[in-house]
């Protein structure tokens, strides 16, 4: 096991790893920008570097800065935690190059599945359904429209590198194709470095549903379950919760079955997790995330597997500890994402300090945030400020659970959706679990 590890990150995936290496007796380095001097977190960790100023490119996404600070501190690792650089297959290459393990797959396998035209080729000669597209990046403008009329609209464009709904723009026509062609390359470029788009057939209501992977170093793959991550706003999810409401026992199974499939095929190891979109009771692979997923809690509140500690040891060259067998799902987890923006003003992002901080408590309720009375929320990051998770025996109790839990909830200073989330949890549809990728634009446009 590691005896000291970096974390290349912020906020509450960094205070979450290192809880997890407290409990592992692994110290910790923690990189901060001057953006987050103060933040309470960094007097958990063993030590704190500053890396930069606010703006991420001259701080979390710095490799010279990040691997310096790595050097000093004279560390085993560096745990990536979600975004910035955990996808990264260059910095993962660095890491290694300085002797220093990257806790994610190896660097081959993420240039493969980073990137997502080679991916779904994968997918396919896997033998996994894949929603009909092109083969790989389109050159052209000719070309896209060519994939276009072959498919037929409407279509989805879609960076080749990065995620988060960067990158994705939906076209119903000729036109709009061109047009969003060009913005979805520039938001591309800008977001990941990569300008790559490719095409596929838009599904109008799906289901996104995720099923959550773990490899390690001898070949042995196996899934966690799924996640259902259908409630999102312009690509982005919102809510998570598992198990699916919607997938029925024999598509859970094959479902699990095409993901650990995939996982083999591209030599996978670590934490990970497979995408599918699923629409009339059929599912299409769509990408792979390698790294450790902002909804992660909700896989380990239904299995009570510590994610984040299955990430260290599998990267220090431990077996893993089951089999597919014996993993346990119990009862039903919810995650909802609380955000800084202000959804009266378009969602803007809403920075500010905080003046009041009450987090909900209580049986089966779990909030992962780094916030505190003080705490100066800064405009250069996401807006996720907090995640509250709850776990019950069902899915009824969990629904109960989570609605209390949110009225329980006060964050004052600055602006957040925690009302909408309130109006979620209390809308019909949501509470029968009849939703898909669509039910957000459509209760929003009520």
């Amino acid at each position: 096991m590691f005896n000291r590890i970096l974390i290349a990150n912020r906020g509450e995936i960094a205070l979450r790893v290192i809880r997890a290496c407290r409990e592992l007796n692994i110290e910790t380095v923690v990189v901060y920008s001057k953006a987050d001097a103060g933040a309470a977190y960094l007097e958990l960790a063993d030590e704190a570097i500053c890396i930069g100023p606010g703006p991420s490119a001259k701080s979390y996404l710095s490799i010279p800065s990040i691997i310096s600070a790595a050097e000093i501190a004279n560390v085993d690792a560096v745990h990536p935690g979600y975004g910035f650089l955990s996808e990264n297959a260059h910095f993962a290459e660095i890491c290694r190059a300085n002797n220093i393990e990257f806790i994610g797959p190896d660097v081959e396998t993420i240039r493969r599945v980073g990137d997502k035209a080679e991916a779904r080729s994968a997918a396919v000669a896997a033998g996994i359904p894949v929603v009909e597209g092109s083969k790989g990046p389109v050159g052209t403008d000719q070309e896209a429209l060519e994939v276009a009329h072959r498919v037929g609209y409407p279509v989805l464009i879609k960076a080749v590198s990065g995620g988060g709904g960067r990158g994705m723009r939906v076209a119903h026509n000729d036109m709009a194709l061109i047009n969003n062609l060009a913005t979805a390359r520039s938001e591309a470029e800008a977001s990941f470095g990569d300008a790559s788009v490719y095409i596929e057939k838009y599904l109008e209501a799906p289901r996104h549903v995720e099923i959550q992977i773990l490899g390690d170093r001898r070949g042995d793959v196996i899934h966690l379950g799924e996640r259902d991550c259908s409630v999102q706003r312009r690509h982005q999810k919102l809510i998570e919760e598992s198990p699916s409401p919607a997938i029925p026992p024999d598509i859970r199974k094959k479902m699990g079955i095409a993901a650990v499939k995939l996982a083999r095929q591209v030599g996978y190891h670590g934490a990970g997790t497979v995408e599918f979109l699923y629409e009339g009771k059929r599912f299409y692979f769509i990408e792979v995330n390698a790294r450790i997923q902002v909804e992660h809690p909700v896989t380990e509140l239904v299995t009570g597997i510590d994610l984040i500690k299955e990430q260290l040891r599998v990267a220090a060259g431990e077996p893993l500890g089951r089999k597919q067998g014996q993993i346990p799902f119990r009862g039903h987890a919810i995650e909802c994402r609380i955000n800084a923006e202000d959804p009266e003003r378009g969602f803007a992002p809403s920075p500010g300090v905080v003046t009041h901080w009450q987090p909900p408590g209580g049986p089966g309720v779990r909030v992962d945030s780094h916030l505190a009375p003080g705490y100066r929320v800064p405009p250069n990051y996401d807006s996720m400020v907090a995640k509250v998770l709850v776990h019950a025996d069902t899915r009824a109790e969990a629904t109960s659970r989570m609605r209390r839990a949110l009225d329980e909830m006060r964050v004052g200073g600055i602006q957040t959706n925690l009302g909408l989330h309130r109006r979620i949890l209390r809308n019909a549809y949501f509470e029968r679990g009849e939703y898909t990728t669509r039910f957000l634009d459509e209760l929003l446009s009520a």
